[in-house]
């Protein structure tokens, strides 16, 4: 029985994690769990999982509305509820399943705490890739990706060795615009960047595929998760997402993953490395009814923020940080209709080229960076820069 604490558990990633434990009741006891807004979705699980007796929600008042009706329960609040509950539970396994740069410091709590971390959260290893692996190292913990690309990846790394790896290959369906020229982007509307052709997630996750700020994200991650340097890893276009990753080792032998297009195979396969256990699943692959798969170098004129990507990373620094703010300004001016599509990447890109560059030598390094981001972002949102 593996003991999980479940942060973001209201969210995509998050409620197909239960969709797991609930069908592995005999693997999986949840302890803890840390919501946002939705206090409906937390009295949900107080009833499915009656035993939980410590949780966190996103605001004060909601706590206090919860303590009276539960008064039982230890109901917390904020960033510091859910550092709380990383730290000082007993508990196996950190899920992160936030959204964002909130995702960064639970994260390193929890390893500094001793405990392993099934990451969902790409936004703790772009912001702050350097301090998490000098925690994960200092504490003897392990940090076991649920991306389904980083999945595939890991799992096309079992039984091989890593300086016999040629490089990388990350895929990338393209997202919603993947057809689209950019004079059709710049009419582009919230309603079709999220109408993601292969993958059901949360609403920022699928902007940034429609900008390719998420492809981006993941080309940093698996910098950091696989210690392989830039000029190692390679983004493909493969608008079927059956092949999740692969990867090509020096003898040019390709190892891929391939799967249906469901979060919940490498979730979990992320909660029971490294034994894999049945999942039902309504539409497995079947390689028979198939069919093709295409394969396709990416256009970074159409989608700079790939490109971006690859430049701070390589620049490092506090610069991804600063980049994940900007985008994350950005990413929701433009989903509540402060701004078109295109100038998501303009302020992005801004705000990368004039951030200050500083190395990042502790956590308050990482928090004044994504601070710098988003002033920056919000008064580019604004109309104040030029």
């Amino acid at each position: 029985m593996k003991r999980l604490v479940l942060l973001g558990a209201s969210g995509s990633i998050g409620t197909q994690t239960i969709d797991i434990v609930l069908q592995h009741p005999d693997l999986f006891e949840l302890v803890s769990f840390g919501v946002g807004k939705n206090i409906q979705k937390a009295e949900d699980y107080l009833q499915t999982f009656p035993s939980i007796s410590i949780f966190s929600v996103e605001k004060e008042e909601d706590a206090e509305q919860l303590r009276k009706k539960y008064p039982n329960k230890t109901i917390l609040s904020g960033e510091e509820g859910m550092e709380e509950i990383v730290k000082k539970q007993d508990y196996d396994l950190l899920v992160n399943a936030l959204v964002g740069f909130a995702g960064f410091l639970p994260t390193l709590a929890a390893i500094q705490s001793g405990h392993d971390v099934a990451l969902a959260n790409k936004e703790t290893l772009v912001c702050g890739g350097e301090l998490i692996y000098q925690a994960l190292k200092e504490n003897h913990c392990q940090l076991y990706p649920i991306d389904s690309e980083h999945s595939a990846i890991w799992q096309s790394l079992r039984g091989n060795k890593i300086e016999q790896v040629k490089r990388l290959l990350i895929t990338c369906s393209g997202g919603a615009f993947r057809k689209k020229s950019r004079e059709e982007l710049k009419d582009a509307t919230v309603e079709e960047a999220l109408a993601h052709p292969n993958w059901s997630m949360g609403a920022k996750i699928t902007i940034d595929s429609a900008t390719l700020m998420n492809k981006g994200f993941e080309v940093i991650e698996a910098h950091w998760l696989f210690h392989m340097p830039y000029e190692k890893i390679r983004v493909l276009m493969h608008p079927e997402s059956v092949v999740h990753s692969a990867v090509e080792y020096v003898d040019h032998s390709i190892i891929a993953q391939l799967g249906a297009p469901d979060m919940r195979l490498p979730i979990q396969y992320a909660l029971t490395y490294p034994d894999r256990y049945d999942y039902v699943l309504d539409t497995p692959l079947d390689l028979a009814k198939l069919g093709s798969l295409h394969f396709d170098d990416p256009d970074t004129t159409r989608f700079p923020l790939l490109a971006l990507a690859f430049e701070a990373g390589k620049k490092g620094g506090n610069l991804n940080a600063v980049m994940n703010a900007a985008n994350e300004v950005a990413n929701a001016a433009f989903r509540n209709h402060e701004i078109p599509f295109l100038k998501i990447e303009e302020i992005v890109i801004s705000a990368v080229h004039h951030a200050p560059f500083k190395e990042i030598e502790c956590v308050q390094d990482v928090i004044d960076a994504d601070r710098w981001g988003r002033e920056y972002a919000c008064q580019l949102v604004k109309g104040e820069h030029a």
